[in-house]
Order: C-alpha cells, then structure tokens, then sequence
C-alpha cells in the first residue's frame, strides 16, 4: 500500500508510556481501564517525547521509507486459526518516536496482555544500506490489518493505522483514500494545530471464525488525553464501531470529534488544471449531513485560493461524511490512482450529542499530496477539567453512497459549474460576467412525479443575485436539472446558495448547499 498522500498529514508520534499494566489482569481489559489511564495522564503536566531515530531513519525520504515493508512470513497470528493477521510499520522520516503495541490473550479475569516486541526481522528494508546496529533501539510506528476481504484465503489490508491518531479502512474493492482521527484540536485556526497522538495499543486476538476484530489506544497531547475502543468488521462495506473518552489538560479552542481529512483538488464544479488530463481529482467531492431536525444536506468541496471555514449548526446529528459520489472510472480517467474506487466514510453518532456544529475546512492545496479537507463535529459545551467527554460513532466505509441517503429523497447527483452564458439572435453564445451552475438531482420520487409538480427553493446570499433559474427533466437518468446563472456583486467576497425541490409544499430532495469562495468568479 502506498502512503505517498499521507506524509504531509501526520505529526510525529509520541513515544509510549512508561507505565505497564500487569500481564495478569484480575479482570477482564476494557474501555473503562484505558479510560483510567487516560483521566490519570490527563492530571499529570504533558511529557513531550523526544525522537529515538538514528540519522539515517531521521533524514530518510519518503521513496525510501516505503521500500521498509512487513515480511508477509512474519505477520502476526501467521500460526493461529484467526482469518485476521497483523503487521507493522517501522520508525523512520518523521514517524520519529515509537508506540507500544499490546496483544490481549484471551478474556476474563484470565486474559493476558503481553507486549509485542520490536523485532527488525519482521521487515524487508529492500536495497536500503543500512547498518544493522541502525536498528537496535527502533520500534514501531503503527500497525495494519489484514484479513481475506476479496477473496478467499487471499490477504488484503483493509485497515492502517499511522501517524498521529489518523487511521484508514476500506471495504471490499476499495483502495485507501481519506482518512479520519481520533481527535483534532484547532484545526483550521490562526493558530499551530495540535495533533494528539496514539501512544499505546492493545490489540484483542481473534478466536478462530471471528468476523471483527477489537483495539484499544491511550491518546495523548499537550491539551488532551482520551481512551479509545475500536471495533472492526470487514466487509462490502468495512465498518467501525468506536467509543472515545476524551479529557482536556487544559482549555482547548476548539474540538473535533470523529474528525475526516481527505483531499480535493478539482472537479467539474471548479476549473481543472488546463495541463492535466483527469476530468477530476479528489478522494472526496462533497460533505453530507444529515441534521437533528431531520434535514439532509450536501456541500460540495472546493479548493479556495484562501483558508476557508463553513460551519453547520446542528443539535443531535444523526450523521455525516466527506463522501467521493460518482463512481464511473470516465469521471477520473486514472488508472494509477483510482480515484473511482476510494471510499466514503459516513459517521453514525450514538446516542444524543447535544448542541454544536458540523466543521468543515477547505484548505488552498496546489496538488495531490497534500489532505487539505477536514470536517469534524464540535460541540458548543466542553466537559470541565477531570470529567470525559463521550462520543460513541460509528463509520461506514462505502461506495455506495446512495445507499446513505434516505429512499425516498431526491439527492445531488453531481455539481457543474461554467462561465455564465446567453444565446444571441444568431445563434452565438454570449458570456455575460455570470456564472452557471447546473445542480442534478436523482433518484427519491423523481422517477414518478406528474410533470410540474416539482419547484424549486433557491435563496442565494447578498453578494450575489440570481438572474435565471430553469428547471427541467433529464430524461438521461430519470432525474431532473436544475440550471442557475447568478451574478456575483463582489468576487473578492464569499457567496453562499442553497436549492432543494419542493412538492405539494413538503422538500423531496436533499439540499444543495453550495459556495463560491473569495476570487473564485472572473469577470468576462
């Protein structure tokens, strides 16, 4: 697997903890003894790790970090009857401080937790010329998962858990594409952005014929601890159940929780690169969220020339995601990448999570190896010193996106944006200053719907006024098209649209959210 995208992304991860729990447990290990550990962090000062790294892993590239990869012979659990095998990521580049790694045995008050050791045997360097005494004192930087997804008897790494808090999953037939964390702390502010990390693990053997697979991570940040309890259940769609337990050392500005961070660089609702061949780029092309009161909405992503925040002010959401729709290979056209085969990840809360909003930031990237998309929920209220915050969630890991949406709703099949035109008397297209959207819209009751009985609600913000809105069907998917053309007041200024389709006074489609950032209009 590749993480060439990924480098940029991660912050170091911080060295493992020094206090180790007791190979023989008088209970059986839970969520609630890492929660222990991480309230009893959370009063202590913050310990920044230092790197363990000799120069040659501390000044290696990445070309060459990849080149370290797991000896497929020395894979954990190789000689027990679990379908799920383990493997391991080295140190080096700025994966600089190593994390401890636990396997739990067994469960009950006769489970027994031992720690995996570092062993250099366990990975091909390929034709790096390295000193072996170079590897003495490294460790681990992370872990995958493998298990026979595809086919039969056959290994595929369906998740991978690196740098920071970040990790990534997929289901069957996918390729790696976003990734989430487990906490984000002031993401997308003036301010440096703090990057909690992982420091330990303990990893629950599978029994022979188990289906998911059990991990718990001791998180740990200047700002932050928190206790984490992953499930993991491969599959058509690859699903993880996580329980978070988070406490603040101090104040923090802002929060994340269940954060995803993708990539996004064009698509047709924004000019492409005029010297690349790829109709579109982007691991995700839009954020989906489905509200408290019941309302769905879709954001498609941009790539501003400016920082750029949205927030969705939502009292107990029920979901949301950073979702890549479209899944025709002629909508990418790489053969490399495989834009067409990356994931959605879709985010299920447990229970209430009260009052707050959806976040997400658009960062200026210049290509793809930066992640420059980031959502996440933040609550308006924040557990004082010594109490956890909860948030129990799901994530889903699709390519059926459709599938995420309720039936009987019209959703946003693709977004297309153009230099606003009008046709003259002779025929000759005429570009006015204005700019066209054309917004799809697919599936729900379109299909069945008398002719007229749709209209559409469009409200647009005050830096800019629509000019013609049409809207008619497309007899192409069954659906229907919406075509705008706005004129924009300001263009150094941000303009936000909303449209959605209304039936018998009762919306049957979800609603397009949309923004042209700052500069993002030039005037003919």
């Amino acid at each position: 697997m590749s993480w060439r995208k990924r480098v940029r992304a991660f912050a170091p991860v911080i060295v493992a903890c020094t206090a180790v729990l007791s190979a023989a447990q008088a209970h059986a290990f839970s969520l609630d003894d890492v929660t222990a550990r991480a309230k009893t962090l959370a009063d202590k000062p913050y310990t920044a790790p230092a790197s363990n790294l000799t120069p040659e892993f501390a000044r290696m590239q990445f070309g060459d970090y990849i080149k370290i990869q797991p000896r497929r012979e020395a894979f954990e659990w190789n000689d027990q009857p679990t379908a799920f095998r383990l493997g391991f990521y080295h140190q080096g580049m700025q994966f600089s401080t190593p994390v401890k790694i636990n396997e739990i045995v067994g469960n009950g008050p006769n489970a027994k937790i031992d720690e995996i050791k570092y062993d250099s045997r366990r990975f091909d360097f390929g034709d790096l010329k390295l000193e072996r005494s170079a590897t003495h004192n490294l460790g681990y930087a992370g872990f995958r998962v493998l298990y026979p997804i595809n086919e039969p008897g056959k290994l595929d790494e369906i998740m991978s858990v690196l740098g920071a808090s970040y990790f990534r999953v997929i289901g069957k037939g996918q390729v790696y594409g976003l990734s989430a964390r487990g906490l984000a702390i002031d993401t997308g502010l003036p301010i440096a952005e703090e990057f909690p990390a992982f420091r330990e693990f303990w990893i629950e053997r599978p029994a022979a014929g188990d289906k998911h697979l059990v991990f718990y991570a001791l998180l740990d940040s200047r700002r932050a601890t928190g206790a984490y309890r992953f499930d993991l259940t491969p599959g058509e769609d690859s699903v993880l159940k996580v329980e978070a337990r988070v406490f603040l050392r101090e104040k923090v500005t802002k929060l994340g929780i269940a954060p995803l961070t993708s990539m996004f660089l064009f698509g047709p609702n924004q000019q492409r690169d005029p010297y690349n061949f790829r109709p579109a780029l982007h691991d995700s092309n839009g954020l989906a969220i489905h509200a408290g009161n019941g309302e769905w909405i879709w954001r498609p992503l941009n790539n501003p020339r400016n920082l750029a925040i949205s927030q969705f002010q939502v009292t107990n959401p029920r979901g949301f995601g950073l979702l890549q729709r479209g899944r025709d290979f002629a909508q990418y056209e790489d053969l490399k990448d495989r834009y067409d085969l990356r994931p959605s990840a879709w985010v299920e809360p447990q229970g209430d999570w009260g009052k707050g909003h959806i976040e997400l930031v658009e960062i200026p990237s210049p290509d793809e190896t930066n992640d420059n998309i980031g959502a996440f929920w933040t609550p308006d209220q924040l557990p004082p010193k010594g109490q956890p915050l909860k948030a129990d969630y799901t994530i889903r890991w699709t390519m059926n996106e459709r599938g995420i949406i309720e039936r009987n709703l019209a959703w946003v099949k693709q977004t297309l944006r153009t230099a606003g035109e009008i046709t003259q008397a002779n025929l000759i297209r005429h570009f006015d200053g204005s700019t066209g959207l054309v917004v799809d819209f697919d599936g729900g009751p379109l299909a069945s719907l008398p002719a007229g009985a749709l209209t559409p609600q469009v409200s647009v913000s005050e830096n800019a006024t629509v000019i013609e809105q049409t809207l008619q069907p497309n007899p192409v998917t069954r659906g229907v098209r919406l075509n705008l053309r706005v004129m924009v007041k300001d263009p150094s200024k941000v303009v936000e649209m909303r449209a959605a389709l209304v039936s018998g006074g009762k919306a049957v489609s979800e609603t397009w959210s949309y923004q042209l950032p700052p500069f993002s209009v030039t005037r003919q």
